[in-house]
């Protein structure tokens, strides 16, 4: 299995950072490599699939790489450089576009597991890659960016709460299939038979984004590694848990819909996403639930998270199946 041994100091150091590339290529390697997992998602495949597979149709080079580079058991290291925060996308583009030939056969060759095909051995394949990032991006993340920045905030805000509860080794649990804390300062990444890595001195950041993609990278000279994981818990209709018509009816559908949804502490940022309403909406709400004891708070860092009392869950165990 791939694990990284993680010096207190370097964990200690960790933060979040929000990358709109990375959000970008989670979002290409959805189109080309995911599966729907539930109705939202499939209708999100149905609106964007038939163009992005009309576009590689009429560019089989970029097909082969997209294939290679993302398709594989590992990223093309080019496609995928370490985010370091408070960047644009503009910015992180350039370094894939900049990225030397040799070097991007190279990383692809690592990706593919051997030689690359013919169509592959040309000079323009950053090129290529970073053209299909940017049409990724201007059609399909920048029009919704607002929306998935909401939910990437969302994300950070709730892994903050997790980091308050239990600690890292709670925080890092469910970032990523495979990925789990062993002790020992032992970080398992993924399931692969990969190496060892000691992270001792180094910069460390998570990155969160919407689809459901995640992987590693690292810049072993500037000493920075990222870990790239998919938010917690899809946003979506099809995740959100039914209200009881009779708890409805007692609270309102509106705010019944705000206590079902504190199953864990959540921030408002959250709940205005889970639930669809507006922020002033949802704090009413939640003060209504304080005023009546079925709702309490409590800071975590900088945000405030809101939870069920025991009350509140004696009244949902309360409601007819």
């Amino acid at each position: 299995m791939g694990w990284w041994q993680v010096g207190a100091d370097t964990l200690a150091a960790g933060r979040f950072v929000v990358s709109e590339l990375s959000e970008t290529t989670a979002t290409l390697q959805a189109l080309e490599c995911g599966v729907p997992a539930h109705p939202a998602e499939r209708a999100w495949f149905d609106a964007h699939r038939p163009a992005y597979r009309a576009l590689l149709a009429d560019d089989p080079v970029t097909a082969q790489l997209v294939r290679t580079g993302l398709g594989g058991q590992w990223n093309a290291d080019f496609l995928t450089p370490t985010p370091t925060g408070g960047t644009t996308f503009a910015q992180d583009l350039a370094l894939v576009r900049g990225t030397p030939p040799g070097d991007a056969r190279a990383d692809l060759e690592v990706s593919r597991g051997g030689p690359l095909p013919a169509v592959l051995h040309r000079p323009d394949l950053p090129q290529k890659a970073a053209d299909l990032l940017e049409w990724v991006w201007q059609r399909i993340v920048r029009p919704d960016w607002p929306r998935r920045r909401r939910i990437i905030d969302a994300d950070i805000v709730a892994r903050a709460g997790q980091l308050s509860q239990g600690g890292w080794a709670a925080a890092l649990e469910s970032m990523n299939p495979g990925m789990r804390w062993l002790g020992g300062s032992r970080l398992q990444v993924n399931p692969r038979a990969y190496p060892p890595r000691e992270l001792d001195a180094v910069r460390l950041v998570f990155v969160p984004v919407t689809p459901r993609q995640g992987w590693v990278s690292w810049d072993a000279e500037e000493q920075r590694y990222a870990i790239v994981h998919s938010c917690s818990g899809t946003l979506s209709d099809a995740d959100r848990p039914a209200v009881p018509d009779s708890l409805g009816r007692l609270l309102g559908s509106a705010r019944a819909g705000v206590l079902v949804r504190l199953d864990r502490p959540r921030s408002t940022t959250e709940l205005v996403e889970l639930t669809g309403q507006g922020l002033g909406s949802v704090g009413r709400h939640l003060k209504v639930l304080l005023d009546a004891g079925l709702a309490g708070r409590r800071r975590a860092g900088r945000s405030v998270l809101y939870f069920r009392t025991e009350a509140a869950e004696v009244l949902l165990r309360a409601q007819p199946g």
